[in-house]
């Protein structure tokens, strides 16, 4: 864990601190403490701390558990004496900034410069630096609140390097109020980059000359280094640091350049080696590197990164160029029924976490609890016992460093222990049974939900016993397990367990509210429009539920990520479809290129990948394309926007691909694939509709030629088995500056937690709607604060921007489920769907899961309910708002599943 100290840096969080504190404390009141009880009493602190999401704490947030957990524990005089401690030093501090401020306005305070020589503090210096960055913004951004907020935070002898860090921090501490304070902030963060780089203060961009020679010796010296792979050399370094366009680093947002420079630029001995542009050109080499013309594609790479129209995932920013790049984002495996098979699958879990991998695991082929082992004459302990075991590997691997290990295992429906597995997520119950640091996942037959709707029976079973019905899907499925039903009453099957379908449905709905999961995916859609059904199994997505490939025993599906950014594929007239399709073709060629590149952590995800080479083209920022054009979320021409550009993104990928195949050949797999017959993913929502016997009810309009594209891939090929998967996004969103994924806006203001630390969102373009209205103002702010984002309550903004700017949760989710079915049709894989959803309603929530699987979803991902924790509102003015913690709805989602049990039709929640 990391902890921010005051003066915003970072540093490691370290116990020892806390136990120091403790222990003071009760020496100042005359107490003893047991040295065991002190041990457990800070390790319960430790503990809650960690549990936080959040993995950046600060000093106040520490403190705060430090209070509560004495209090919890009895020791009441030693946490009232400790609040008065805090109170003290917290009167202290002020009093110290105070002097130290005055100190400053009077020229009586000392700066160190980077050379170690100490010279007078200069507020002219400082009220010229914010002029400087906040040209153009002057009117928008107060210049004397950020400088008293600045000299707040000196002390004698700081840094110049900690005095600009404490600009920047002032900055972006008023980016609620405006967003010029944001462009203002990135700025000045710019300004601090290109000074660590070229050591220089050069701040016109004259010292451009010092920057590009900089990209050509970072990437030398870190090639000697064996940092990064030297097959870099063999580019013309001169030519492309001719390349490197430094205005583009206007694009980039402040939290673009924090997120970038704390987790993706190279660093070497912690000191930064890459600006913006230089890590976008390192980028772009990395997977031009075994292309024959390798510098005009690096160049071409480049353009498409740093203009920031496509953006690869996370392990292909950590990984490109360097000595080991593990490139890809996710890998699915399943699990053999075999004691030697799954430590092994753990054992390759632990690899693929350690390079950057997300990780699904099929779960289903392991007997349940209860069935017999032969080799040692005992009953099985099931599955869950094992989960456990992938759980506490999951939670011990930190992702290179940069990322959480993170896992998400699968289960089928009719796995006799599947009510278990309902279960892993509960904090009730007994612990040696429960996986809170890993996901779980439903995987449901369509015979299930057939079950449900028809109020039938349905049966349980160890795979032990039915090991086919593993690889088996649709019709084929259904005969299959009626068949074992029969047997089961013959008495010839002898483990298994008969259950009311809806009862079981209702309670997967009940866990998924109360906890957030297991999440809700579906077997057969995502078997029957796979294009790689003469091959294999589609057994379970990953760990965002978008990626649906095969897998087995011999075969990890691999999947490389990267996502357009639709921000910058529109404008207020439509689709710009010449920068799309150019757009794209580079992108393919990019996450193809992926594939060759790569580092495989296990034989098997490199036997998959190469055969059958799937990617998975992505696309994020649909609520900014949507606010461009001035659509509502909830409109009809948002939902015709949606098809329409997803048509054009699945016609130009699926091209792309073709045209690779043109150049290099198809996929090994490719014949007899769907591809090779002509079905593209527009026709297998008749597959599915034959395979169920029912409708499938999604629109069917297109607008594109498709014939012409069937017959090129007839006479090309494919390059690729698969080619579109819509991730979330969450990170390259931020670095991009858009909304992620194709989720609506979650609030208009929030404030965001990731590894980097805390940070206000704000809805930039519904303040400049506002800014031109002459509506925007510290009163406006504090209102729209109040209703939590939402503008309902507002009187004077007009109606059109409470349509425009309605957040998620005011939002139907059946529409959003009609929208997600409009994309589905055009995609070969599948897309991490959020669900938000207002209120408790058990009927609701039957009624969104039960439209995604009747519209054909393959997938969805979490629920999300409408949070307890609001904006902070302790900046408002008590008598005009009164209780600032309103709140619409007063029960948190876990509280709420267990009152409701969703399966009272009395209830009136339920209704």
């Amino acid at each position: 864990m990391q902890v921010i100290k005051r003066d915003g840096s970072h540093v490691d969080f370290n116990k020892d601190r806390i136990h120091s504190a403790i222990s003071k404390a009760f020496e100042a009141q005359n107490l003893n403490i047991l040295d065991t009880v002190l041990d457990a009493l800070v390790d319960s602190i430790v503990e809650k701390l960690e549990s936080v999401q959040n993995s950046t704490l600060t000093i106040e947030s520490i403190q705060d558990c430090v209070e509560l957990s004495l209090a919890e524990a009895g020791y009441f005089q030693v946490a009232r004496a400790y609040i008065l401690y805090r109170e003290e030093h917290r009167k202290h501090r002020e009093d110290r900034l105070e002097q130290m401020r005055k100190q400053a306005l009077q020229g009586n305070l000392e700066v160190t410069k980077s050379s170690g020589d100490r010279v007078p503090f200069s507020t002219d210096k400082i009220v010229s630096t914010l002029e400087r960055v906040t040209t153009g913004y002057s009117r928008d951004i107060d210049i004397p609140l950020v400088f008293q907020d600045i000299i707040r935070n000196i002390y004698p002898g700081i840094t110049t390097k900690l005095l600009e860090k404490a600009a920047i921090q002032s900055l972006s501490n008023y980016i609620e109020r405006d967003p010029s304070y944001e462009r203002a902030a990135a700025r000045l963060f710019l300004q601090k980059i290109y000074k660590e780089i070229t050591q220089t203060s050069d701040r016109n961009h004259q010292g451009q000359h010092e920057l590009r020679n900089s990209f050509i010796n970072n990437i030398k010296e870190a090639v000697e280094l064996n940092h990064f792979d030297k097959r870099l050399l063999g580019f013309d370094l001169e030519l492309l640091s001719t390349h490197l366009d430094y205005q583009r680093d206007q694009l980039l947002q402040f939290r673009s350049l924090e997120t970038l420079t704390e987790r993706y630029f190279y660093q070497r001995d912690k000191e930064l080696k890459e600006t913006p542009q230089s890590f976008w050109m390192r980028v772009a080499m990395g997977l031009a590197i075994e292309e024959q013309n390798k510098n005009e594609r690096a160049i071409e790479f480049y353009h498409v990164l740093s203009q920031l129209y496509f953006i690869p995932s996370t392990p292909t920013l950590f990984h490109s160029g360097t000595d080991l790049p593990q490139l890809s984002s996710c890998y699915l495996s399943t699990v053999p029924d075999d004691l030697q098979m799954i430590f092994k699958v753990l054992g390759d879990n632990a690899q693929l976490a350690k390079w950057s991998g997300g990780i699904g695991n099929d779960w289903t082929p392991v007997r349940a609890t209860g069935a017999m082992i032969k080799s040692t004459r005992v009953e099985s302990q099931g599955v869950i016992p094992f989960l456990k075991i992938a759980n506490d590997t999951t939670f011990a691997i930190n992702r290179s460093g940069k990322r959480r290990g993170a896992a998400c295992a699968y289960l089928e429906t009719w796995h006799l222990d599947i009510e278990d597995f309902l279960d892993l997520r509960r904090n009730t119950g007994d612990e040696r049974r429960r996986t809170h640091d890993m996901n779980t996942a439903n995987w449901i037959p369509d015979l299930f939900m057939e079950r449900v709707k028809n109020k039938g029976t349905w049966t349980l079973f160890s795979p032990s016993e039915v090991p086919d019905l593993h690889d088996l899907y649709g019709r084929a499925f259904k005969d299959r397990y009626e068949y074992y039903e029969g047997l089961a009453k013959e008495g010839k099957i002898a483990q298994y367990r008969e259950i009311e379908a809806e009862k079981l449905w209702r309670k997967m709905l009940t866990r998924l509210f109360e906890t957030g999961h297991p999440w809700i995916t579906f077997k057969d859609p995502s078997n029957i429009r796979s294009p790689q059904d003469h091959v294999g199994v589609v057994h379970n997505s990953n760990l965002c539920t978008e990626i649906t490939l095969n897998n087995s025993a011999d075969e990890t599906a691999v999947c490389n990520l990267g996502s357009i950014n639709m921000r910058n594929m529109v404008t207020r007239h439509g689709i710009i479809m010449t920068r799309l399709q150019a757009t794209i073709r580079t992108a393919m060629r990019m996450l193809d290129n992926v594939i060759d590149l790569n580092f495989y952590p296990t034989e098997e995800a490199k036997n998959s990948n190469m055969r059958h080479r799937p990617v998975g083209l992505g696309m994020m920022g649909l609520q900014d394309a949507l606010f461009i054009q001035r659509i509502p979320f909830d409109s009809k021409e948002a939902l015709e926007f949606t098809d329409r550009f997803t048509e054009a993104f699945s016609y130009y990928a699926l091209e792309g691909s073709s045209d690779l195949a043109k150049e290099r050949g198809s996929y090994s797999s490719f014949k007899g694939s769907k591809w090779d017959r002509g079905l593209l993913p527009i026709d297998t929502l008749d597959l599915l509709e034959a395979q169920r016997g029912l409708t499938v009810d999604v629109d069917r309009s297109q607008t594109f030629e498709w014939n012409e594209l069937r017959d090129k891939i007839k006479e090309q090929g494919m390059r690729n088995s698969n080619t579109m998967a819509l991730a979330p996004t969450a990170t390259i969103s931020n670095i991009a500056g858009s909304f992620p994924t194709i989720e609506p806006i979650y609030k208009n203001i929030y404030v965001k937690s990731n590894m980097s630390g805390e940070f206000t969102i704000l809805n930039t373009y519904m303040v400049e709607d506002l800014k031109n209205q002459g509506l925007w103002s510290k009163d406006m702010l504090d209102k729209i604060k109040y209703f939590d984002g939402n503008l309902d309550g507002i009187p004077e903004i007009p109606a059109e921007y409470k349509q425009l700017y309605k957040e998620a949760f005011e939002i139907s989710p059946i529409q959003m489920i009609e929208m997600a079915a409009r994309r589905a049709k055009w995609i070969d894989q599948s897309q991490s769907h959020n669900v938000f959803m207002k209120g408790a309603s058990g009927k609701m929530l039957d009624q969104i899961y039960m439209t995604a699987w009747e519209k054909g979803l393959k997938s969805t991902y979490y629920l999300r309910t409408l949070a307890a924790s609001q904006i902070e509102k302790s900046t408002l003015d008590a008598k005009t708002y009164g209780f600032t913690q309103k709140r619409e709805y007063t029960q948190p989602a876990s509280v709420v599943g267990n009152i409701c049990s969703l399966t009272d039709p009395e209830c009136e929640s339920c209704q």
